[in-house]
């Protein structure tokens, strides 16, 4: 067969040829005995600022591995130059802490978590409000709110409570198949609550 032959093709050896070398753009490497490109630029050093090192990729990352833009500094004096700049390089006193004279009262005294304190105060706010309700002429609605309940005006809040839940059920429809008057009871057990934890008294 002739290589003039329609079905004829040819093998290729599967060597490259060499490429032609790119043009350099740009400045040439800086660094010792390299020839390629230098497209990225470094810099010299602390008195030389503003000027820069061209140099290719792999000695660019070379040269910034070792760059130190302070030699005469030890490590210490560096550690000490970074803290002062993040301030700013000025001077912090920070705040004066005085000591008590004399030992706090009890009442300024924080003992538990913020709730439990919290939860004290205001049992103890509670239970002054009650006393003082207590103490002072029952007005007439907290007066009959008392009698439908069947209480005295010194009854606790637990007292009132309980007496409260024992008329829910004793009143109920449910308990008592529906019967009206039942129903006006309940109502006015109620109601009667109401006007008592309205007015502190539970």
């Amino acid at each position: 067969m002739s290589q003039d032959s329609k079905i004829f093709v040819p093998l290729s050896s599967g060597r490259k040829k060499p490429a032609a070398a790119a043009p350099l753009s740009g400045p040439k490497c800086q660094w010792k005995d390299c020839e390629k490109s230098g497209a990225h630029r470094a810099p010299v050093g602390r008195d030389a600022e503003g000027l820069y090192l061209f140099f290719c990729t792999e000695h660019v990352k070379a040269y910034n591995r070792g760059y130190n833009f302070n030699p005469d500094l030890s490590d210490p004096d560096v550690a000490r130059y970074q803290r002062e700049a993040a301030a700013g390089a000025r001077p912090s006193w920070g705040s004066q802490v005085r000591q008590a004279t004399e030992p706090p009262l009890p009442s300024n005294e924080r003992s538990g978590s913020a709730k439990a304190i919290n939860a004290r105060k205001n049992a103890a706010e509670r239970q002054a409000a009650r006393v003082e309700a207590q103490t002072r002429k029952l007005k007439v609605l907290e007066a009959k709110a008392f009698e439908t309940l069947g209480l005295s005006a010194d009854a606790t809040p637990e007292e009132i409570n309980r007496r409260y839940k024992e008329r829910l059920k004793m009143y109920h429809p449910d308990a008592n198949q529906g019967q009206r008057s039942a129903e006006d009871q309940l109502q006015a057990s109620i109601e009667a609550h109401r006007i008592l934890k309205l007015n502190g008294f539970c």
